[in-house]
């Protein structure tokens, strides 16, 4: 009568060593797939936030906002909606970078922010809106500012300083 004892605590110690690491196996597998999908999730809202901003751009298009080069004399009116486009963009890429920036991200996350890095580069290589960023950084997260300056700085090949 004492063998279906035993064999209950045998049972248990094989539950104990297999059982208890792997239902620790599984639940920190999805745990890294909740949050895998709560990344990809935040990077949809901000690339859907970028594409309404591309919008406006296309909106207004006399800026010439999408050309390789900035519109030649601009109007007074026309500057201001530039800068007010450009204060948008800021703000957006400010959220790409508090949401997708690490100093170590995994490989989807340098996939989801190489796309953020390179829309970063291309309005930085544009006249307008280099000669604005220390206007435009004034007042925004320091980490970011500083990082978008290293960007302006490495496309433009110079440093931007702030007015403080």
């Amino acid at each position: 009568m004492n063998w279906p004892a035993d064999l209950w605590e045998q049972a248990s110690y094989i539950v104990t060593v297999i059982g208890l690491p792997f239902a620790i196996w599984v639940f920190l597998k999805q745990e890294r797939a909740e949050r895998e999908n709560e990344e990809e999730e935040a990077y949809l809202l901000l690339a859907d936030a970028y594409d309404e901003f591309l919008k406006v751009v296309l909106a207004h298009s006399d800026l010439q906002l999408r050309t390789q080069t900035a519109l030649e004399n601009p109007t007074p009116e026309q500057r201001e909606r530039m800068q007010v486009i450009f204060e948008m963009l800021i703000s957006l890429f400010e959220r790409a970078y508090l949401v997708a920036w690490k100093p170590e991200m995994s490989e989807s996350e340098k996939r989801r922010w190489n796309s953020w890095d390179d829309a970063m580069r291309e309005w930085c290589a544009r006249d307008d809106f280099f000669f604005l960023l220390p206007q435009l950084l004034r007042g925004e997260d320091a980490a970011f500012a500083a990082h978008l300056q290293q960007v302006a700085k490495e496309v433009r090949g110079t440093g931007l300083v702030l007015n403080a």
